[in-house]
């Protein structure tokens, strides 16, 4: 297989990495001052989808092929694609966002999982073809 290599386009700034998982905590995005113009008409979109490089996942980590859920080893170990585990292969990072504001190349974002100092991999906006009509998850 060919390498990747993949060049961030941001970074995460965010207080406080406590509560990473309250959907009502406030984060930015500082988006590289060359990339601003590829931020025009993002305003007129209420989520977002925010791809990250979840870089506190340590080598051991990435090496891992299963894992328990959430961390809770009451439940059966799973395969790491079956998780939304950070100890994977490639840790990339999905989390939607609500956009709150935009100023210049900062975006205030609402709702993201991501430690201060992530770098951001790519943006995408949400739209209404994005949630599945049917869909199914284990217990």
């Amino acid at each position: 297989m060919k390498e990747v290599c993949i060049t961030p386009i941001g970074v995460v700034e965010r207080e406080s990495d406590t509560n990473l998982k309250d959907k009502n905590s406030l984060s930015k995005i500082l988006l590289r001052k060359d990339l601003e113009p590829a931020l025009e008409g993002i305003e007129d979109f209420s989520h977002l989808f925010i791809l990250f490089w979840m870089h506190r996942t340590s080598r051991e980590q990435r090496s891992r092929l299963k894992t328990h859920p959430r961390g809770r080893h009451e439940m059966p170990l799973l395969g790491v694609y079956a998780t939304r585990t950070p100890s994977r292969q490639n840790p990339i990072g999905l989390t939607l966002v609500e956009l709150v504001r935009r100023n210049g190349n900062i975006l205030a974002v609402k709702g993201l999982d991501a430690f201060d100092g992530t770098p951001i991999l790519d943006i995408k906006p949400y739209d209404e073809w994005d949630p599945p009509k049917h869909y199914k998850v284990p217990d």
